[in-house]
């Protein structure tokens, strides 16, 4: 059966939905406090039984990690966190592990917690042998003192976002014969694996990762995380299966989250509207630990912050600090988002400030021609792009309706390119990504390209899951990156099983094509720049009580080619209502404690869907250079639809939005 036809019927197969003989449940014990002292745990799996070499998760074994602030995968002396795991216990089945969470006795300390980033950075250190909670610290680009008519100052931020897919994390860990084999809800089985054989100091020839069914990711499914490690030590330590599957307010508590970032801006500009520099500081809230994109975020954010305008004069300083939260970890579009909202942000203050039309001082500042920013960032002519978007959307006439408009560059993360497999047997073409599917319907850009490139049939290509054991290498499914690089591995792989049966037969067919056997794998390498831009436009209006509603966002975005354009319609449709949540409520707050006050997913602000805008999309397609002449797509909604919906709030209510999500009291 069509895996897509699989979904559809309700016969997925997630993790919880895989059986296997005498499983363990596992529930984990998580910190109460933001920040505490442990004098000791008594009961369950915890870090007293696990080696030194499984000190921190992705450190590698044979000793504890040197970095202070590594996540540990039990918390051992300190928790950091609400949620930070403390021990595990394991039961027969599910009830008896949340019941079995009360035999473990753990010695609390409370300490004074540290909550706010900016409070943080003069806030004694949260880990011993750290001189201050700064992780990162860089400057970008050079200081420059124009001959500025206007200098405008503004402090912006995105508040912390919780991924909330439909499916929470989940793991099923089996070892035997001494060897691992693991499914995971997971974006990429290359990264699950690398993570459990450094920690678990094991050969790879040992481990074993296949991609469960994944209803959804946004993120936060991309690497390892210390649950992960714990359900494989398990099963390697009780000889069982051992499954974990993530309760919601696990979720919110202890996973991963996205945007928390604050940028202080200034911006010079001519009396013209022509903007002469900016200057800043960006601050993002890492969490209680520097891991995955914490220390390198605030640099990425930085590097974009130009985005399409032709800026010539930039100095940017960019600080990672640590906070008493959740660790930091993409959300969709993790880092482009809140570039695109703090230079947006102060492009429609200038606006404001010399009163001139959205659009017209956008395209006055619009680049001409090919442009690197002096963060390095480099874009083609945006100023083409824009007056084409601008009439897509209906500006004109929209604008009548307080629309208001965000533009932005999308920077994919195609490097350093994709793995693929292609086998042909049993009359049927096999085919394995490094990257998958988690909700994007890749089956449709796999059968396009087969159909395109070797003539198949929908019912002559088998799409496999990524699994470890059978394609060789592959890097896996964020930043806008599958149908880019995992397309054109498909089509690279595919042109030369072609050339193979020409060399062999004199001519290429389909027939023989599936009447022979090939089994052919590549890494296609890609390691350059294919920015692409996009444009959102949101009309919105406010209720009784200055509850802002969102009535519709259109979007027009340079997708290079649509491989299927009803998925290119999903994608961006999808994303649209995220972009609309982020602004209506979406937030994780904390209180001065530390203690998570979003709780459940009711009170996290996920958007309902009687409050979804209506869509209008419009795509461009000017091919890339890449064999499949996609370009990215994936997070672009989540980027400019924010933009635009503050814009439409601010022309109706003449207020100066700051910050989302945006509240009631910041229209009035």
């Amino acid at each position: 059966m069509d895996r897509l036809e699989r979904f559809v019927k309700g016969m997925g197969q997630y993790v919880d939905d895989i059986k296997v003989d005498k499983p363990l449940y596992m529930a984990v014990v998580r910190s109460p406090y933001a920040r505490t002292k442990i004098n000791g745990v008594k009961g369950g799996l915890n870090s007293s039984d696990l080696e030194a070499a499984l000190a921190s998760v992705g450190e590698g074994a044979g000793g504890a990690s040197a970095n202070p602030a590594a996540h540990p995968i039990f918390a051992k002396g300190y928790a950091n966190y609400v949620g930070q795991p403390i021990a595990a216990v394991f039961s027969e089945d599910r009830y008896g592990a949340e019941d079995a969470l009360e035999s473990v006795d753990v010695d609390y300390e409370p300490l004074k917690p540290v909550v706010s980033p900016e409070e943080a950075i003069g806030f004694e250190p949260i880990h011993k042998g750290m001189k201050s909670n700064v992780i990162s610290d860089k400057m970008l680009g050079k200081d420059f003192e124009p001959k500025a008519d206007i200098v405008l100052e503004d402090r912006l931020e995105n508040h912390r976002i919780a991924t909330n897919a439909i499916e929470t994390r989940g793991i099923l860990a089996d070892y035997s014969n001494g060897r691992l084999t693991i499914h995971v809800s997971t974006q990429s089985v290359f990264s699950i694996k690398r993570g459990l054989c450094g920690t678990l100091g094991l050969p790879e020839d040992k481990v074993r990762v296949i991609q469960a069914d994944t209803g959804g990711g946004f993120g936060l499914k991309g690497g390892l995380q210390p649950e992960h490690v714990i359900a494989a030590f398990a099963a390697m330590k009780y000889k069982r299966p051992v499954k974990w599957i993530e309760t919601r307010l696990e979720h919110l508590m202890a996973a991963n989250q996205g945007r928390g970032a604050i940028g202080k801006m200034k911006l010079y500009a001519k009396r013209s509207g022509k903007i002469l520099g900016i200057k800043g500081t960006i601050i993002v809230d890492a969490g209680a630990y520097a891991e995955g994109l914490a220390g390198f975020a605030p640099g990425f954010i930085a590097h974009q912050l130009t985005e399409q305008y032709a800026i010539e004069n930039g100095y940017v300083r960019a600080l990672s600090v640590l906070t008493n939260k959740a660790p930091y970890g993409p959300y969709r579009g993790a880092g482009r988002p809140e570039a695109a909202f703090f230079m947006e942000r102060m492009v429609d203050m200038l606006a404001d400030e010399l009163k001139m039309d959205d659009a017209e001082i956008r395209l006055l500042n619009a680049s001409e021609k090919p442009f690197t920013s002096p963060f390095g960032m480099h874009i083609d002519a945006s100023k083409p792009f824009m007056q084409k978007a601008l009439k897509a959307l209906g500006y004109e006439s929209m604008k009548k309706r307080n629309a208001g408009i965000g533009f932005f560059v999308l920077v994919p993360g195609a490097a350093p390119g994709e793995g693929v497999r292609l086998e042909v047997k049993d009359g049927k073409m096999h085919v394995w990504l490094g990257s998958n599917q988690h909700g994007q319907g890749h089956d449709f850009f796999i059968r396009s390209l087969a159909r395109e490139e070797l003539g198949l049939s929908p019912d002559e290509i088998a799409i496999e899951v990524p699994d470890t054991d059978n394609i060789k290498a592959g890097i896996g499914t964020w930043g806008s990156r599958s149908a880019m690089v995992g397309g054109s591995a498909l089509v690279d792989a595919a042109r030369h099983i072609k050339e193979e049966i020409k060399k062999k037969h004199g001519k290429y067919s389909k027939k023989l094509l599936l009447s022979s056997n090939y089994d052919y794998s590549e890494f296609y390498k890609f390691d350059g720049e294919i920015n692409s831009f996009g444009a959102n436009l949101a009309t919105a209006k406010l209720g009784p009580v200055n509850d802002p509603e969102v009535l519709e966002v259109r979007a027009c975005y340079d997708v290079g080619r649509a491989l299927s354009k009803a998925m290119v319609k999903a994608q961006i449709e999808g994303g649209i209502i995220q972009g609309t949540g982020q602004v209506m409520g979406e937030a994780v707050a904390y209180d001065e404690n530390g203690q998570l006050l979003t709780s459940s997913i009711s009170n996290a602000g996920v958007l309902r869907s009687t409050k979804a805008p209506k869509c209008v999309v419009k795509i461009m397609e000017n091919p890339s250079t890449l064999p499949d002449k996609a370009k990215g797509l994936g997070e672009a909604p989540t980027i400019g639809t924010p933009l635009a919906i503050v814009r439409s709030l601010e022309h109706i209510t003449g207020k100066r939005i700051r910050s989302t999500p945006v509240k009631p009291q910041d229209l009035s």
